[in-house]
């Protein structure tokens, strides 16, 4: 079925202005200070809480 009337650009604009992507949200990893996503394993360290870190190649 196609649409009864065209669809004015700001209609259209003001639709899609929520669309948009939200930048990432970084926390500071507690042990080497790096930026790491929340509830994830530090990529430098390894570490993910207290008592339990990962091996990674770069760190221990």
């Amino acid at each position: 079925m196609l649409p009864k009337q065209k669809l004015s650009r700001s209609r259209t604009r003001r639709r899609r202005s929520h669309h948009a992507r939200k930048a990432a949200n970084y926390v500071d990893c507690p042990q080497c200070n790096s930026p790491k996503l929340p509830h994830t394993a530090c990529e430098n360290c390894g570490y993910v809480r207290p008592g339990l870190s990962l091996k990674t190649e770069k760190g221990t």
